[in-house]
């Protein structure tokens, strides 16, 4: 990873162009990992296409998927119209790096326990979202269409895991109604504030493992049946 870093450093700002970047690996790898979206390695057109189209236009393919990672992605390297190039920036590499090593550390520790990564990923997100510039509904939505972390909150507000299949304005129902019952407020925003994230931090990991107790208790309960039966 550091000699993956040290490349992304020393060779970012010869990049030009969105093709040339997904033409490179090694930066693509950092570029890609510090967004979350290491998984699309080998999507090469796919997130050529998305760093190409910007997010200035409605009808932009970053503007049109409901994961906003990709929207900010595109948004931080800038090759689409309208928009600033920033890989020549001098302080652009070292603002990729930190977020390419705190997803790598997120994913080491996930590697142990998924549930922490996606706390640890929750709780940075969380805190940049508070503080964007989008109504409620709209951070709403992102929340609901990025995987870790509507996974956070729905099991943080205890809602049925086939919430998913039920129509999306009313799922942001159920979400906001259980936000607000939960911390007496139903924005985005609240979670600004340390106390409120630590909460549902904490209401998450809380039930994660009261869910991983009960599978094991069900479980052993299920082989002490079967003991039980041979031995008649």
């Amino acid at each position: 990873m550091q000699r993956d870093v040290d490349y992304f450093r020393e060779n970012l700002a010869k990049i030009e162009t969105a093709e040339q970047l997904v033409a490179d690996r090694r930066l693509l790898t950092v570029a890609l990992g510090a967004f979350g979206l290491q998984d699309d390695i080998n999507n090469k057109y796919f997130i050529q296409k998305i760093l190409e189209d910007g997010t200035s236009a409605d009808d932009a393919l970053a503007n049109r998927l409901t994961d906003d990672r990709y929207k900010d992605l595109s948004e931080a390297f800038g090759f689409g119209p309208l928009q600033l190039q920033r890989t020549g920036l001098n302080y652009f590499a070292e603002e990729v790096i930190a977020k390419y090593e705190a997803q790598s550390f997120e994913i080491a520790v996930g590697n142990q326990d998924d549930a922490m990564r996606i706390a640890l990923y929750g709780e940075r997100t969380l805190q940049e979202m508070a503080t964007e510039e989008k109504g409620e509904t709209a951070l709403w939505y992102n929340i609901l269409g990025e995987p870790p972390l509507r996974e956070l909150f729905e099991t943080g507000l205890g809602l049925p895991s086939g919430i998913g299949s039920v129509d999306l304005d009313r799922q942001l129902t159920y979400f906001k109604e259980k936000a607000l019952r939960m911390f007496g407020d139903d924005s985005v925003t609240q979670f600004a504030d340390p106390e409120k994230r630590e909460k549902l931090m904490t209401a998450y990991m809380a039930r994660v493992q009261v869910e991983q107790y009960s599978a094991g208790f069900s479980s052993a309960s299920a082989a002490l049946q079967l003991l039980q039966a041979s031995a008649r």
